[in-house]
């Protein structure tokens, strides 16, 4: 398998939800690659085929019918061809143990949904400005290691 530095796998139970993070990644980031699951089950099926390209991040809601969104959390980390994937929880959850959880599985962020459009505008673009390397600004130079 290999990795696509401009695919997104948005995984999320909730259709309205589907869209609407969809059309906020679009605002600002229509040259990017969505692929939309509706279950935590269709996602690591997905990852699991042979022919699948591997997303460069998992948006991944928690809360989800059947398999929960902290269940594939732990079972891609197990996974070493999965376990670099940037994972990061977007979930309506207010609970510290769901925060709590989703870190010590593995998540590279846990974020709550926001209540407004223009909020999740600002997440999605944060999102693909630190998650996306192949989207930086290509005139942010940084020293070589040796010299830090």
């Amino acid at each position: 398998m290999k990795s696509n530095t401009r695919l997104i796998y948005i995984v999320d139970d909730d259709p309205d939800d589907r869209q609407i993070i969809l059309d906020a990644f679009l605002e600002k980031s229509p040259q990017i690659d969505y692929v939309f699951l509706e279950n935590a089950e269709t996602l690591m099926e997905t990852l699991y085929a042979a022919e699948a390209e591997l997303p460069a991040l998992i948006l991944l809601d928690l809360n989800m019918p059947g398999m929960l969104g902290l269940h594939a959390l732990k079972e891609i980390r197990a996974n070493r061809q999965f376990s670099q994937i940037p994972i990061i929880v977007l979930t309506t959850s207010t609970l510290h143990q769901d925060r709590k959880m989703s870190y010590e599985l593995g998540a590279s962020c846990f974020l709550r949904k926001p209540d407004s459009f223009v909020e999740l505008v600002d997440i999605t673009d944060c999102i693909v400005k630190l998650w996306l390397h192949e989207y930086h600004h290509p005139q942010t130079q940084f020293p070589p290691a040796e010299k830090l």
